[in-house]
């Protein structure tokens, strides 16, 4: 596809990086010459300088002939205006923009984005906020992701002594769990990525990826590792956005308490948090974390704008007893350096923002993509069309299916009901495939298996 991504932050650059490695045709639309410059040399893309909200700037970058546009600037109008442009003026088909107001997101007005043709709307802050919260249901998980508006979850998880199942082989978790199905899709050991059968053997400090329907998730859990205790107490380093957002959806469940150096907006946040408290200072002031008593939260939150900071305050407040951390980094470069080491969980917020963009440039019906492991790796969700005669996977077994090497059906929603992909489980015209895959390069195969033949059309 030839696609305009127009902004060159961080958002956009790794936007940027990720499209290019499946074979689009990228430009980049920024102000900031230098930053146009860097981007130039490390991926090898087209670039163009100017306000990407201007019809002649968004020309000279190809609008004409471009097949989606990307408005992915730190301004809400700059990005409403670029895709209203992009729509009148140069008929793109698809537009997508990065929204961070909550205003055009929810309004009494009806729809403001639809004035502005607008197609979909990202905000990676509510993405990431989202992906935080669903950490704070399942205590002992890394990352959990939903997909069939959640009726199914895919969650990771580290192996940990104490857990039913290290020790023994995968085949016989149904013995240990004969209530509930689920589905190991993959298991991350020593730095490399293994897709599991019936006789693989779980490890101690495996990371885990596995799918159940979500009444299902908690016990696969207390199979993994120890009984957690509940979550009580909570403290977020960071008043912006996220922090923000956060601290307001755990606030009526959960003692919070949120640190913002900022005075100005440590009073904003004190007028709008009903339960929280609010806290002036920094979050790597050792008097002000031991004054506090993070040695008895149970989350510590790092999610200002700054990487160092958040390792900072994390690495502290791990030292100083806070028993589960939690960093928000936006170096790709930096999670695996840190995760599971000292930082307990890492999150990148560019990876969640790919997966909503990801899941509209993908042929055939996706409903949902989740990058994995850094984006090595992914899991999307997948509507099936058509009779036996139209579909290469409409009418047989799993078994049957020649799946792409690197891919595998992991799981399938057939209406309100959660099927695991075992071998006999036949496949049916509208069935939700979730299809995990280890390698990224095996995309455009997996995505010729599930689109139905010309005839259908």
């Amino acid at each position: 596809m030839k696609i305009l991504i127009l902004g060159g932050g961080q958002v956009g650059a790794n936007v940027a990086e990720n499209l290019l490695s499946e074979n689009n045709d990228i430009t980049v639309v920024d102000q900031d010459s230098a930053r146009l410059k860097q981007l130039q040399d490390r991926l090898d893309i087209r670039t163009v300088a100017g306000n990407a909200a201007h019809p002649q700037v968004l020309a000279d970058a190809g609008a004409a002939d471009s097949d989606m546009v990307l408005a992915l600037t730190r301004d809400d109008e700059t990005n409403l205006v670029a895709c209203k442009m992009a729509e009148a003026c140069f008929n793109i088909p698809t537009r997508i923009a990065r929204i961070r107001s909550s205003d055009y997101l929810a309004s009494e007005h009806g729809d403001p984005l639809a004035h502005f043709g607008i197609e979909s709307a990202i905000c990676p802050e509510q993405i990431v906020t989202d992906h935080i919260y669903q950490l704070f249901a399942y205590p002992g998980a890394l990352q959990v992701l939903d997909f069939a508006d959640g009726k199914l979850q895919l969650v990771v998880s580290r192996a940990h002594s104490g857990g039913k199942l290290l020790g023994l082989p995968l085949r016989r978790i149904r013995e240990h769990m004969p209530d509930a199905d689920c589905r190991v899709c993959a298991i991350h050991r020593q730095d490399k990525l293994l897709v599991p059968d019936g006789d693989t053997v779980l490890e101690e400090g495996d990371e885990v990826f596995f799918v159940a329907a979500r009444e299902h998730v908690q016990a696969m859990l207390k199979e993994l590792r120890f009984s957690e205790r509940p979550l009580r107490r909570i403290m977020i380093a960071g008043g912006g956005n996220i922090g923000y957002r956060l601290a307001k959806l755990l606030e009526n469940d959960f003692s919070v308490k949120v640190i913002e150096a900022r005075p100005e907006r440590a009073q904003w946040l004190a007028e709008r948090l009903e339960h929280a408290l609010v806290l002036r200072g920094e979050a790597t002031d050792e008097e002000l974390l031991d004054a506090e008593n993070v040695d008895e939260m149970d989350v510590f939150c790092a999610l200002t704008n700054d990487d160092e900071d958040n390792i900072m305050s994390t690495l502290l407040a791990k030292r100083m007893g806070a028993r589960r951390v939690v960093a928000l980094v936006n170096r790709t470069s930096y999670v695996d350096l840190l995760e599971g080491h000292r930082i307990d969980i890492v999150i990148s917020p560019h990876l969640s923002t790919i997966g909503s963009i990801l899941a509209h440039i993908r042929q055939g019906d996706v409903e949902a993509v989740h990058p994995l492991r850094r984006g090595a790796s992914e899991a999307m969700e997948v509507v099936i069309h058509g009779d036996a005669q139209q579909s290469r996977l409409t009418g047989r077994r799993i078994e049957q299916i020649d799946m792409p090497h690197g891919s595998h059906i992991v799981a399938a929603i057939r209406g309100e009901q959660v099927l695991m992909a075992h071998h006999d489980l036949v496949v049916e015209n509208g069935d939700h495939l979730i299809i995990f895959l280890s390698r990224r390069r095996v995309v455009r195969q997996v995505e010729k298996l599930i689109q139905v033949k010309l005839g259908f059309l």
